[in-house]
């Protein structure tokens, strides 16, 4: 029998392990994937740590429900191995990227398409076994998109970095049709939604983020101007320099001082989408909402019908692949502790 070679979670604030099981023989609509490329995500470094932040000591505790060991990865490219006898479509050996937010599909937010926001999820290397991994167990063909002529890596990345831009900036484009859309934070997420940018906007959008390495590799990929929220005078300059502020802006870091430079930044009734998971409070004055007659919403993830309409796109050739370093499956960790270190220009991709 195939084994089912993984880098799992086998305590959480501890290093991953490699584990080796038995591979699954997918039953009724199942296909089993072999996984080529899987993206490393900064929501890997909070399902390892078990919780995410909240600000003023306080946590969100997310160990409940996961059994360990547990595969981390949900930004999967690969090769389709083998099908149960219902899974109509799915031929061995295409070349797919596997949309991993799966929801229950029973629940109100499954049945309006929105399985991403299903609470009771089965979501690859949130909720279930990931890409981490030689294969991934996936549910019904519905969920593999053809990504030719893509590379497997970028594939991958925009299934959730990608996504979640994708769908985050979808949010703003009435507003982005004001002036210039704001983009904070260049992350894996931000390089991602600076390229989506560039082909949903009509202008090219300004970037802010506090690593100089960052802002020139955005400039150096179209952007129209950089800016260091840490700089005192960042946001007085960038109101000056769009007439009075922006009427978007999307937060791919979601912390207190990105939000705050974000909101900070906007022309009376902006928008800031916010996808980031730093994590932290966020103070703000009520009547900042109605005296600048502002939204602020959050975004997570994309649905599946958002997933096929960005791969439709990428496809055209109407994106710019964002910075990509592949490394072997068995430097899982070594991948998370650069992330986590803030070393990574672009996306990690785990090499299967």
């Amino acid at each position: 029998m195939t084994k089912l070679r993984r880098f799992s979670l086998t305590a959480y604030q501890a290093p991953l392990c490699e584990t080796v099981i038995d591979c699954p023989e997918p039953k009724g609509s199942e296909v089993l994937v072999r996984v080529e490329r899987c993206g490393v995500c900064h929501s890997d470094l909070h399902m390892q740590d078990g919780h995410f932040a909240l600000g003023d000591g306080k946590i969100l505790d997310v160990r409940e429900g996961r059994t360990l060991p547990f595969t981390l990865g949900h930004e999967i490219a690969g090769v389709i191995e083998r099908a149960g006898p219902d899974a109509a479509g799915a031929k061995p050996g295409a070349k797919v990227a596997v949309f991993p937010w799966i929801g229950c599909g029973v629940c109100a937010a499954c049945k309006a398409g929105e399985e991403n926001l299903c609470s009771n999820n089965r979501h690859l290397g949130i909720s279930v076994d990931g890409g981490f991994a030689s294969h991934v167990l996936v549910p019904h063909p519905r969920y593999l998109i053809d990504y030719a002529p893509l590379s497997p890596s970028f594939a991958g990345a925009l299934m959730c970095s990608g996504l979640t831009a994708y769908s985050a900036l979808k949010r703003l484009q009435a507003h982005a049709a004001r002036g210039q859309v704001l983009l904070v934070g260049l992350g894996g997420v931000g390089m991602m939604g600076l390229s989506i940018a560039h082909a949903l906007f009509p202008q090219p959008p300004i970037v802010a983020d506090i690593d100089a390495g960052k802002r020139d590799a955005a400039l150096k990929a179209g952007a129209a101007a950089a800016f260091d929220p840490a700089d005192r005078e960042a946001r007085r300059a960038l109101i000056k320099s769009t007439g009075g502020g922006v009427f978007a802006a999307c937060d791919f870091v979601g912390s207190e001082k990105s939000l705050a430079f974000a909101t900070g930044a906007l022309a009376k009734g902006g928008k800031v989408a916010v996808t980031g998971l730093l994590g932290g409070n966020f103070p703000l004055a009520a009547t900042m909402f109605v005296l600048k007659a502002m939204t602020v919403e959050g975004t997570l993830t994309g649905t599946l019908s958002e997933a096929n309409e960005l791969m439709a796109l990428a496809r055209t050739g109407a994106l710019s692949p964002l910075p990509i370093a592949e490394r072997p499956l068995d430097q899982a960790q070594g991948a998370l502790d650069d992330l986590r270190a803030g070393r990574v220009v672009g996306r990690l991709v785990l090499a299967g």
